[in-house]
């Protein structure tokens, strides 16, 4: 069983930044692709980027690219979600996954795809 736990979320000003992390409790941990997910009131789960077990492929969604970076410590088994240039429309409860096919697939913006989830952790941009 792989369980995830996300940090770092909080309340900013619309233009500010959060990091966000998202630790794993498994060893083998990158045998895994990890995607980010949000969940605004009222809306359904959206991805947001995804990064393979090595690095060697990320991908965004195009609301939140060149503002939003991943990255991943697999010796920390720890993966980061840096946000930067804020907007209330960023304003949701923010979730890490893990997947079983390593890189970020087609698909990779499917909750389908992925088989294990963090908890959740809210970000909240507003003045």
């Amino acid at each position: 069983q792989l369980q995830l736990v996300e940090s770092g979320g909080g309340l900013v000003q619309p233009g500010g930044s959060l990091r966000l992390s998202c630790t794993a409790s498994r060893v083998l941990w990158d045998d895994y692709a990890i995607g980010w997910f949000r969940q605004a009131p009222g809306k359904e789960r959206e991805a947001v980027s995804c990064v393979s077990d090595h690095n060697e492929h990320i991908d965004y969604v195009d609301s939140v690219k060149d503002r939003f970076t991943v990255s991943r410590d697999n010796t920390e088994k720890t993966v980061y979600l840096q946000m930067n240039s804020l907007r209330p429309e960023d304003t949701a409860v923010y979730y890490c996954a893990a997947s079983s096919i390593p890189w970020c697939s087609g698909n990779w913006y499917s909750a389908s795809e992925y088989q294990y989830w963090g908890q959740g952790t809210q970000v909240i941009v507003s003045s």
